[in-house]
């Protein structure tokens, strides 16, 4: 049976699943779906064609599902999706989707959103994410999973960051972060492998295999391009995610050769 504080309201139309928890004060609207065992805080609103999986924690004053910040969207109808198991702590701000960014904006499973993180329209991010107190998205990003962004860094729109890779904090990243590495600073730049996540989820055996592929694409003399086209068909699949990734990119890899690795 759900607990529903008697000062919150829920619009005629929600549909509100098993043993959910909601807050006092908080306002869920009529095209909302919340799944079983989500607990919302006091004072949320959760706004929308929104959908949001089981198990959720959402924490007070949390905005859900309102309107793109985008000047022009014209009231169509958009969607936001949340997945399972995520936490998306105080004052967070996640938007739905734009009719020119497929209309939906998506979150996996298992990601934590800390506290005043905004999610822009279109975003999508994978499973088991970590965005640290004040990470901000815009328009178009992509995450894959188990991805880290440090606090009070921002995130340009249209720029991918791959599986397992991290942004340091206080960053400011305007371009793609292949699957596996590490940028840091304002812009941000590849330091480079995210070697304490990757320890965390690869054997020793893969890391070794992309040590030596980032020494190749991102330490020589060598075009990026034609680096990445030697390695795009690894017998590893890391090595092969690594630079298929780097070939497949439109805003550009966040790198500088002239650095002293």
């Amino acid at each position: 049976m759900s607990k529903i504080h008697p000062t919150a309201i829920i619009e005629d139309g929600a549909i509100i699943g098993e043993n959910v928890s909601i807050g006092a004060y908080s306002y869920i609207s009529k095209d909302v779906k919340i799944g079983d065992n989500t607990t919302i805080g006091s004072h949320t609103l959760i706004e929308g064609n929104t959908t949001i999986g089981k198990g959720n924690q959402i924490f007070s004053h949390a905005v859900i599902g309102s309107i793109p910040q985008d000047l022009k969207y014209a009231g169509e109808r958009v969607e936001l999706i949340i997945g399972d198991n995520n936490k998306i702590r105080e004052f967070t701000l996640i938007n739905p989707g734009t009719k020119g960014g497929g209309s939906i904006t998506k979150i996996g499973n298992g990601n934590l959103l800390m506290g005043y993180v905004h999610i822009a329209h279109d975003v999508i991010i994978g499973n088991r994410c970590i965005l640290a107190n004040g990470a901000t998205l815009a328009g178009h990003v992509e995450l894959g999973d188990g991805v880290v962004i440090g606090g009070l860094t921002p995130i340009h729109q249209f720029v991918k960051i791959g599986d397992l890779a991290m942004v340091a904090g206080a960053s400011a990243l305007s371009q793609d972060v292949p699957p596996y590495c590490l940028v840091e600073g304002n812009r941000a730049y590849l330091r480079g492998l995210n070697l304490t996540g990757l320890r965390r989820h690869l054997p020793k055996e893969d890391i070794n295999m992309l040590k030596k592929a980032y020494k190749e694409l991102f330490s020589g003399k060598m075009p990026l391009r034609d680096v990445a086209n030697s390695l795009k068909n690894s017998p590893n699949e890391h090595v092969a995610k690594l630079a298929n990734f780097v070939l497949n990119s439109k805003r550009g890899i966040a790198f500088k050769r002239s650095q002293d690795w």
